[in-house]
Formats: structure tokens, sequence, C-alpha cells
């Protein structure tokens, strides 16, 4: 039986398939160190229509596919696709949706328009990606989240998804980055956002109307851990989230060889 711990990381971004921001190369290389250091390690992220699917080999998963993922009432079937990180023995989960995410752009049109549906795009996305941890059957020790799109992520562990036997033993690291945009997910994000009977008003209070820092911000405070993963991290969110009583708060070091992150996921699983 393996001792291995199991790490999973979920991401709206990771090189080389999406770099926005500097944090996609460090999943990556984070992701291969884990897996270099004996740590068990799967990776899930949207398959935005950005993403070259010939290029990256990534090919359908039937025995997963097929999920339906209820937001407001509305079913959104669920495919999923997997591909083989360059250069490491990892496999890379990409979440995908015919209406929500074939588009060939990532969060804005080619006009550099704010897609109306991006509030309802990451609730899909949160909770599309826990329902597929649940039919992998595979319990992660940990569960590091990064980008503002996986924000709803920890709530959702510490109500809707508590009693699932599956996270039963998983901690939550929830990276909070810089800052991408200014638009707001819109008056009904909180209502989308309410998955299951479990999540009660005060959970939501983040996630009304959020911006990109409201975002962070939730996603923080129902973390485990915190870890920032820019130097342009948001001032206000540096304030809250430098130090917080019973939690572990890993700072942004450029010069990092990600060692510091390692130690932190041992840590957490003592």
């Amino acid at each position: 039986m393996s001792t291995k711990k199991r790490i999973l990381f979920i991401a709206n971004e990771m090189s080389p398939y999406l770099e926005m921001t500097e944090f996609s190369e460090i999943v990556n290389r984070l992701a291969i160190k884990a897996n270099d250091n004996n740590f068990e390690v799967r990776c899930i992220m949207p398959r935005f229509g950005t993403i070259n699917e010939r290029r990256h080999r990534l090919h359908e998963v039937v025995r997963l596919s097929g999920i339906n993922v209820s937001v407001d009432n509305d079913d959104y079937p669920l495919q999923i696709k997997v591909a083989s990180l360059p250069n490491a023995r990892l496999q890379i989960y990409f979440l995908d949706n015919e209406d929500l995410f074939k588009r060939k752009f990532v969060f804005t049109d080619e006009n550099e328009k704010w897609f109306d549906d991006n509030g309802l795009r990451t609730v899909f996305f949160c909770k599309g990606a826990l329902e597929t941890v649940k039919k992998f059957g595979w319990p992660p020790d940990i569960i590091h989240c990064s980008g503002w799109m996986t924000g709803l992520i920890p709530m959702y562990l510490k109500t809707a998804y508590k009693k699932e036997p599956v996270f039963s033993h998983s901690k939550v690291i929830y990276t909070v980055g810089q800052t991408t945009f200014k638009e707001k997910l819109g008056a009904d994000f909180a209502k989308f956002a309410n998955i299951h009977a479990t999540i009660k008003e005060k959970d939501l209070e983040p996630f009304k109307a959020p911006g990109n820092i409201d975002m962070f911000r939730g996603g923080a405070l129902s973390a485990d851990a915190i870890t920032f993963g820019s130097e342009k991290v948001d001032k206000k969110l540096v304030e809250e989230f430098g130090k917080v009583r019973g939690k572990k708060v890993l700072q942004y070091n450029a010069e990092s060889d990600l060692t510091d992150y390692l130690q932190l996921y041992t840590d957490l699983t003592k």
C-alpha cells in the first residue's frame, strides 16, 4: 500500500497550457517538484478554448465524463480531458463544457469585453473540480488552490463537501496572487455560488458581487494555510492575511526553490 501523501493542485492557469501571471510557471514547477519528492500529484484546471488540444495531446476520459454539474437549477454536462505534463509523469485533468469553455478566449472577448457569464463559469469549475475528485475516488491529503477562479473551493470544502469521505482528511492551501481584472462577477454570483443547504449567508458574504480581490479574500478566509504567489499582491490582502492566528502563512519569495512549499505540505499532513 502506498504511503505517499496525495496533493491535488486546482488552478485556473498552469504552464504550459495557460500563462496569464507568473504563478502559472510556479504551479508547473511545484507539481513536478512535489512529484519528484515522493508526493502523489494530480492537477485540475479549466479547458479554456485557447488551449490547443492537439498540441498538448488532450483526450477525453470517458469513464469520468458524463457528470452533470448543477448551478442555479440548471444542469451543465461536464467533460473531462487529460494530458501528461511535458517532461514529467504527471496527469493534468481539464474540465470542459460546450457552452462555458469552448470559446477561443479566456475571460474577455476579442474586444477585451468581460464575459457576462464568468461568474457562472467560476461556480461550474469549482463545483466540477470537487465532483471530479469524488469520481476519482482519490482522497487528497492536500488541496492547493491557486488563481481567483478557485476562490470558492476552500469554502465549499468547509460546507457543502464537509461530510464527503473523499475530503475527510484534506487540508486546503490557498494562494493569493496578483490582481488581473477590475470587473465584478455580478449581482447573481452569490446565488449561483449557493450550491447546497449547508452554505449559510455568512459563508457567502465575501462573494456578494465580488471582484478579483474579493475572490482572493474569500479563498483565504476558509483555507487552512495561505501563501502569497506574487510580489504584486494587493496591499489590503497582505495586511489582512500576512499573519493569521492559527494558520500557516507562506510569504512570497522570488528566490525560493519551492522547498518551503514542500515543507508546508509536510507540516499540514503530520
